[in-house]
């Protein structure tokens, strides 16, 4: 499953940065065949892979493993209908491309929902 959101991830970057999978190829070590390959589901990389073509792009590799564009019914049928959540019902992770303002405000709900969280999960431990 996280090949699959590594490439969604990887497509995506290019997309938006407007890069070839050539560059990428250049910049990476990585070959094109095999890139090639990846971005279509048919290669599976390996770490040393994954972290060249991350240092590559210029992103951390935990981002290209968490975020994904996939929603979570993709998600859930990649993995086989096994698709695990750290998260309690009723709570949802969401990635979105948004204004610098409306980010911030954001990542100020996000700060607070966490918070919120912390404090169930201490309030929960206590039973």
């Amino acid at each position: 499953m996280y090949n699959f959101i590594f490439f969604t991830n990887v497509l995506r970057i290019l997309d938006e940065r407007h890069m070839t999978k050539n560059e990428l190829a250049e910049r990476s070590g990585v070959s094109i065949s095999f890139l090639s390959d990846l971005t279509t589901g048919k290669a599976n990389p390996s770490l040393k892979v994954m972290e060249a073509i991350a240092a590559a792009l210029e992103t951390p590799l935990p981002l290209l493993l968490e975020s994904t564009d996939l929603d979570r019914a993709a998600l859930d049928a990649l993995a086989g209908g096994k698709m695990l959540s750290s998260l309690p019902a009723g709570y949802e992770r969401v990635c979105a491309v948004l204004p610098e303002h409306r980010a911030f405000q954001v990542k100020k709900w996000g700060e607070e929902t966490r918070k919120k969280l912390r404090e169930l999960d201490t309030t929960q431990k206590d039973y």
